[in-house]
């Protein structure tokens, strides 16, 4: 049965780590007839991405995680794209490499694109410890949390279409590194392919969306590149009870997928908590583990991105 989110009041309970808690509990009427997100259900995505190992492009975890990708996501969209492509690093690795696209509303030529990347960061360089700077990294906010909440998406576009098209966009190989020389790589294949036989006409980037102290200021790029979709996507969450984590006062600037779209000409957003613990310590090491992200933080991210689409008309 479809729990629907129509004139009902949402209270968000309390969370470890500043999450949201009982003193930013919110009442407010969602004005579309849509499913809800389930954060549970998404968290224990984030969990078995997790579980399979470090997703660095040529181990195990990579391999399983597209497995379980591609086999979730035939399930629920109307098509499914899965392109593989080859890249040799500066360092000569040679890298095999797969985007994977899931398409929904096909027969509409308005078209959404919400992405966000699948891999996993090979070496923890962030570690303070000279020794853990060479393990990889498990990857929970970098690489699942945005994953998880695509894949609750999916599972709401396929319980009820949104309005329009919608693609949902999993890009390869954006943390290789160890240099942005070597990053970036499934969005820069997909705009020199797919992207640019078929543009979508806006896209969102959900990267590091799963912090247990969730915090998401403007990202100045999109703000320079795309400022209607800025100024949409964060009004949605104030209108849904979440400016505090949403400031419209403050920016960052985050070099991440969404340049090369917006390059391409694709104007496209990126949603991002980047200071990730105190002092953004967790960030490319390996304490980014599942316990240091929170199922609430995954269900207000997927509500306001849910209703940014469902709103797409």
């Amino acid at each position: 049965m479809m729990r629907r989110v129509l004139m009902a009041a949402l209270f968000l309970t309390a969370a470890a780590c500043g999450a949201p808690d009982e003193q930013d509990r919110v009442s407010f009427a969602v004005r579309v007839d849509r499913p809800s997100f389930d954060s549970s259900r998404a968290f224990e995505d984030l969990q078995a991405q997790v579980a399979f190992g470090p997703r660095v492009p040529g181990t195990e975890g990579h391999a399983q995680q597209l497995q379980w990708m591609q086999e979730l996501l035939r399930g629920l969209a109307d098509t499914v794209f899965v392109d593989e492509f080859e890249y040799t690093t500066t360092a000569g690795e040679e890298l095999n490499l797969t985007n994977v696209t899931a398409r929904f509303g096909l027969e509409s030529d308005r078209r959404l694109l919400l992405l966000t990347h699948w891999d996993t960061r090979p070496k923890a360089d962030q570690s303070l410890s000279e020794a853990d700077q060479e393990l990889p990294v498990p990857g929970a906010n970098d690489g699942a949390s945005g994953t998880a909440v695509l894949i609750e998406l999916a599972r709401m576009f396929a319980e009820q279409a949104p309005p329009g098209g919608v693609d949902l966009l999993f890009t390869d190989g954006e943390d290789y590194g160890p240099t942005t020389a070597d990053m970036f790589l499934g969005a820069v294949h997909y705009v020199e392919g797919r992207g640019a036989e078929d543009p979508p006409d806006f896209g969102v980037l959900l990267d590091m969306v799963g912090d247990a102290d969730p915090r998401f200021p403007v990202e100045a790029y999109s703000l320079g590149s795309a400022p209607q979709l800025v100024q949409r996507f964060w009004g949605i969450a104030a209108g849904l009870g979440y400016q505090r984590y949403f400031p419209m006062d403050e920016t960052s600037r985050v070099v991440d997928d969404h340049l090369k779209l917006n390059d391409a000409g694709i104007p496209t957003i990126d949603v991002i908590d980047f200071d990730y613990g105190p002092g953004n310590a967790l960030w490319h090491t390996p304490r980014d583990t599942p316990d240091n992200t929170s199922a609430q933080t995954l269900f207000m991210v997927g509500e306001v991105t849910a209703e940014f689409v469902y709103r797409n008309r």
